[in-house]
């Protein structure tokens, strides 16, 4: 699956260019703060999911709810799972988080499967049973979409060198410590 979909990015790095205001970023925050965190995901990841388990409840009380930050998510697939997971979770193009974090707090309950095909039917049954009101096939098909979420990933890798998720940017500058909240909050102290 990652030699499928590293030769998707490669074809569509040479052919295809989609601007972000076409689509709505997921954020959560302020969008004029004066801290702009940046955090690649995969949402196969488990070290991603814990990030939203452990970390984002504390930065998104401290930080993003009292207008200090923001945070935008972007996509950085690491399978076609979590390639299609992230067509899902952009597909209503609202810029809102749900669906987003749904995926990463109820991981294991969809993240399975031998094939794509599996994988799929595993994430549909998932969404269905959240109430999420989405045409799957719609979602996972919309060539904008896709091209939305393989461009964060390009962008990644070409701005700020992401080769591992979760990969956190604070004001287009790499996190580099251990990520937990403590070396976070530091490094957010020093931009108030």
């Amino acid at each position: 699956m990652k030699k499928f979909l590293t030769l998707i990015i490669i074809i569509f790095s040479t052919t295809s260019s989609i601007n972000a205001e076409e689509i709505k970023r997921i954020f959560v925050g302020n969008k004029d703060a004066k801290i702009t965190i940046i955090a690649f995901e995969s949402l196969t990841c488990s070290h991603c999911a814990s990030f939203h388990k452990d970390v984002y409840p504390q930065l998104k009380k401290e930080y993003l709810d009292t207008g200090l930050a923001k945070i935008e998510f972007r996509h950085f697939p690491l399978d076609v799972a979590a390639f299609n997971a992230s067509k899902v979770s952009q597909c209503k193009n609202d810029g809102d988080s749900e669906i987003l974090n749904s995926l990463f707090a109820n991981q294991q309950k969809w993240v399975k499967g031998n094939s794509v095909e599996e994988a799929n039917k595993n994430l549909q049954k998932f969404l269905i049973s959240q109430s999420f009101d989405i045409n799957f096939e719609k979602c996972i098909n919309n060539k904008e979409i896709e091209d939305f979420v393989l461009n964060d990933r390009i962008d990644g890798v070409k701005k700020f060198k992401v080769n591992a998720t979760p990969t956190i940017v604070i004001n287009n500058k790499k996190f580099e410590k251990t990520l937990n909240y403590k070396n976070l909050k530091k490094a957010l102290e020093k931009l108030i």
